[in-house]
């Protein structure tokens, strides 16, 4: 059991180990983006609760991987309080239904377009690689990002961490 808080404790810091202090994610509220049937949302409507934010896109391998793992983490966290959003790289939304009908992504989808680079350099991924994830707290505060792949249990700690 020691070893498993201790591996618990490890994934997590390492998870958060890029944000040194947490951060405002004030500009990330400020945006509108279209969700699946093309009608704006605002980011701010997620303001208080705690949030995994993930960028991806259809041609990203890595993106394509981690899909199962977010849906099943938006399950599980979902009724107490978690919220997994997903930000899609893409510019024709329409073509990417079959894609999400594939894929089970059954969780909320919004659709960044043309404003996803800068909206991820703005929370941290400079590089503007995919995927990117971003964790945000209940008070609006960015509390870290990984860019690259998650696996289950780093997302696990993750959820974890953000509903405490």
């Amino acid at each position: 059991m020691t070893r498993f808080l201790l591996g618990l404790l490890l994934i997590c810091c390492s998870l958060f180990a890029r944000a040194q202090e947490p951060q405002s994610a004030g500009l990330f509220f400020a945006v509108s983006l279209p969700d699946q049937s093309g009608k704006p949302v605002a980011l701010a409507d997620y303001r208080g609760k705690p949030l995994i934010v993930n960028f991806w896109a259809r041609w990203c391998v890595p993106c394509r991987d981690e899909i199962p793992e977010l849906r099943e983490v938006a399950k599980q966290y979902g009724a107490k309080g978690l919220t997994v959003l997903g930000i899609g790289l893409e510019d024709n939304v329409p073509n990417v239904q079959d894609f999400i009908k594939a894929y089970e992504m059954d969780y909320p989808l919004l659709f960044a377009q043309s404003q996803g680079i800068e909206l991820m350099k703005t929370l941290g991924n400079n590089k503007a690689g995919l995927p990117f994830t971003v964790f945000i707290d209940r008070k609006g505060m960015i509390v870290g990002h990984k860019l690259g792949r998650l696996s289950r249990s780093q997302l696990d700690a993750a959820a974890g961490a953000l509903l405490q």
